[in-house]
């Protein structure tokens, strides 16, 4: 066996096994996000609760937002730059696809601003509606969007803290 070959064997198996460590990070992490059937789910302080059908299946905090893509607009109203997180990216990272339909309802409210915006998983997946998390001026999240009827500062909801996922 030659020294090239020997090269080549060693850089395969190293090629394999950093696929085999990349690969069990990911299911590691797609597994801490989701809490196995009956497990209790624990929020750590500060985190956005997020419901399916009346059950708390996850949430997520400002930290959880890091590890996704900063998406952008300027809205219509004011003309100011809108940066943050896509709701549909959100959702995916806390919540089993299956339970996402077109027809499901999500809410995301405020109870502090007594507001709430009600929209259905087809209005949030659709890019071109920019449904997304925004931090306010205050470091707390606000829903915003691009989506008609959606549009307005007066439509957008501060202070989320909690998301509800129905299915009908």
């Amino acid at each position: 066996m030659t020294q090239r070959t020997r090269i080549l064997i060693a850089v395969g198996i190293l090629v394999v096994l950093i696929a085999a460590v990349l690969g069990i990070e990911v299911l590691r992490r797609q597994r801490a996000s989701v809490p196995a059937a009956g497990e209790e789910v624990t929020l750590a302080p500060g985190s956005i609760p997020i419901h399916v059908d009346g059950e708390l299946v996850s949430g997520f905090s400002p930290e959880d937002l890091e590890q996704l893509e900063q998406v952008s607009f300027v809205d219509d109203e004011e003309g100011k730059t809108q940066e943050g997180w896509l709701l549909s990216d959100v959702l995916r990272l806390h919540v089993e696809e299956r339970a996402l339909g077109e027809d499901t309802l999500i809410v995301v409210s405020s109870s502090s601003r007594e507001k709430s915006a009600q929209l259905s998983w087809a209005e949030v997946e659709e890019p071109a509606n920019m449904v997304m998390f925004d931090l306010s001026g205050r470091g707390t999240l606000k829903l915003v969007s691009k989506l008609e009827g959606f549009d307005t500062r007066d439509d957008w909801v501060q202070d989320v803290d909690k998301i509800e996922i129905m299915n009908q």
